[in-house]
């Protein structure tokens, strides 16, 4: 029979620094090396019951960081609610000010407040909660901050490459976090920093329309691609008055794409989906379908068959 884990009472479903604990008694060395603890950074363990998300990861980071750091981009806008932002692997994004002198390493990404960040507009406490009991004995109790989400947006439009930084904004947009009056803001007053040309760039790619960070993904390689901008969620009334709602659409050309994820393959939305298509035909709209595989392994013919139905009804380039 396998032993029984060692996990004092103290140190159950938290993030700790393993110096702290043995100097305390709570655990020796060895113990930390057994299957309670999962070892997340040099001198860093946790409950290895805890869910292994970028959340886990920025807790982590946050016990080695200085008080001044706040998670920033991608790893902030995972905080407020936006999980496709970032996972477990990822690097923890977070910005310090220069006098902390801390350096980028593995899976923790450094950037400095006032060189390619804005200025923060209300940094606050993140939701996870203090990793040890409030008196601060073990490890540190307070929660890391984090930029708020028109920030991280801002932050992510700098940072990340524009097929991974829209989906992230989309979704801050989408889910009320920000708005665009509210990005052209920022931009505005961040011009001329380091990346704000860019950032106002990624932010005009932006569309709070997208369903998912596929559809957001396909959108911008079409538009970076040459052709016009699509219309999200545009409605379509066909027959019946039913008013259907495809991914992308074109009005003025009748031209409209749906992204078909793995869950149309399920075969009673197979059944909806054509029973759909026939009704969009039926209105005179011209419709192709892209899937994952051919959205990130046939692009480039995907693109080609999108510019032949706009030009064949009556787009010029």
């Amino acid at each position: 029979m396998p032993p029984r884990p060692h996990r004092p009472p103290a140190l159950a479903w938290q993030v700790f620094r393993g110096s702290d604990v043995i100097r305390q008694g709570l655990a020796t060395r060895h113990q930390l090396r057994g299957s309670s603890w999962i070892r997340l950074r040099h001198d860093v363990y946790a409950d290895a019951r805890l869910d292994r998300d970028h959340a886990l990861a920025c807790r982590a980071a946050a016990l080695r960081l200085p008080p001044e750091a706040v998670i920033a981009g991608p790893s902030s806008a995972y905080l407020h609610g936006v999980e496709h932002a970032a996972g477990f692997d990822d690097d923890v994004h977070v910005l310090v000010p220069k006098a902390c002198r801390v350096d980028s390493q593995r899976r923790l990404r450094v950037h400095l407040l006032g060189a390619d960040a804005p200025a923060l507009t209300g940094a606050s406490p993140a939701a996870a909660p203090p990793l040890l009991p409030p008196t601060g004995d073990v490890g540190g109790a307070i929660a890391p901050r984090r930029t708020d989400p028109t920030s991280a947006a801002w932050e992510t439009a700098v940072w990340l490459d524009p097929l991974r930084a829209v989906p992230i904004i989309d979704s801050l947009l989408a889910c009320g976090l920000t708005t665009q009056a509210a990005l052209t803001t920022v931009g505005t007053a961040n011009a001329d920093r380091p990346g704000g040309r860019r950032a106002t760039w990624v932010f005009g790619l932006a569309d709070q329309g997208a369903q998912s960070p596929p559809e957001s993904q396909l959108r911008v390689r079409l538009v970076l691609g040459g052709l016009p901008r699509p219309v999200t969620q545009h409605p379509i009334r066909v027959a019946g008055g039913l008013v259907l709602h495809p991914d992308l659409a074109w009005p003025e050309f009748r031209v409209a794409v749906e992204y078909d994820g793995r869950w149309h393959s399920d075969p009673e939305q197979l059944h909806r989906d054509r029973r759909r298509l026939n009704l969009l035909v039926g209105a005179g709209w011209l419709i192709l379908h892209v899937t994952g595989r051919r959205l990130h392994n046939d692009f480039p013919a995907v693109l080609g068959e999108v510019r032949s139905a706009l030009l064949s009804r009556g787009w010029r380039r």
